[in-house]
């Protein structure tokens, strides 16, 4: 690393952009590219809004300012930790959200289609929402979109690991929603009998890499917790057994809503007459599915 001649916000950003380029860095974990990658590094670094880089271009920074930057380039660099795990910050549709190597990454699919009301032909209007699920909760940020945008709701964040739900409590706190949401420590629906027939919403995005993926996933990947990523031989063990439950933990017209990985057309083969609704995303479709009560109901039973 440069002793440093740098000396304003642009020349530390084509600096990062050129190493991240030249090391040929993964980026899934919030960007998509260098540039990207670069502009996030250095405005959360120096606390500015990470939607207003112009500004800021020629803005002169302090010896202090520079050397964090610095020291941040090369552990991205070096060690290939993802940046969220460096800042200890990650953003989820406008959403922030403290992170650490206890919580996969918020990058949820669900977080779009709850916020740009694509689940309208199943919930007309947020109100009609009185209990929802995050299952799987992890880090907490879909239990808090949930809990914002459902905002008569009563939200229930459950999750097996104890790290996780340590973290998802303080992501409640930081974005005002901690009174509407119960965090409940659960292997699936296994701790959550008294909540039967009860939820008008149940999200989840559970562990869905099959074995062979996780044997082969960017480096950056294998700093997060491989119990929340790894979803059996198939990759469909989790969904399998929720598919089974939800039913009985649905209201009567209650819907569920689960992410998974590219094997869309797997399960479709287990559950042909499933009549999955696969809904379209913005950075890709075929990954989240809307199945509801009745659906559930009449296929396995």
């Amino acid at each position: 690393m440069p002793q440093t001649k740098f000396n304003t916000v642009r020349d530390f950003l084509r600096y990062a952009v050129s190493e991240f380029r030249k090391n040929n860095l993964f980026f899934g974990h919030g960007t998509t590219n260098a540039y990207d990658e670069a502009v996030c590094l250095i405005l959360q670094s120096l606390h500015l809004p990470i939607d207003q880089l112009e500004p800021y271009l020629d803005a002169q920074l302090l010896d202090e300012e520079k050397s964090l930057i610095l020291a941040r380039i090369k552990q991205r660099v070096e060690e290939r930790i993802p940046l969220p795990y460096i800042t200890n910050e990650a953003f989820l549709q406008g959403y922030s959200f403290y992170v650490d190597k206890r919580v996969i990454i918020p990058r949820s699919f669900i977080a779009e289609i709850i916020l740009n009301d694509k689940l309208m032909p199943w919930i007309e209007h947020p109100e009609l929402v009185h209990s929802a699920l995050d299952l799987c909760t992890g880090n907490g940020s879909l239990a808090t979109i949930m809990a914002d945008y459902f905002y008569d709701a009563e939200v229930v964040a459950s999750d097996i690991s104890d790290d996780a739900l340590e973290v998802a409590k303080m992501n409640f706190k930081r974005n005002q929603v901690s009174e509407q949401i119960t965090l409940l420590k659960s292997d699936l629906f296994n701790e959550l009998e008294d909540y039967q027939g009860q939820f008008d919403l149940i999200v989840t995005n559970p562990p869905y890499v099959d074995k062979r993926r996780m044997l082969s996933l960017a480096d950056e990947y294998k700093f997060e917790p491989g119990l929340a990523l790894a979803g059996g031989e198939s990759g469909l063990e989790l969904v399998e057994a929720i598919l089974h439950e939800a039913k009985y933990y649905l209201s009567e017209f209650g819907v569920l809503i689960v992410e998974m990985g590219d094997n869309r057309f797997e399960l479709e083969e287990l559950y042909p007459d499933l009549p999955f609704t696969w809904l379209e995303t913005i950075s890709g479709d075929g990954v989240v599915f809307v199945l509801t009560r009745a659906d559930l109901a009449d296929y396995f039973d």
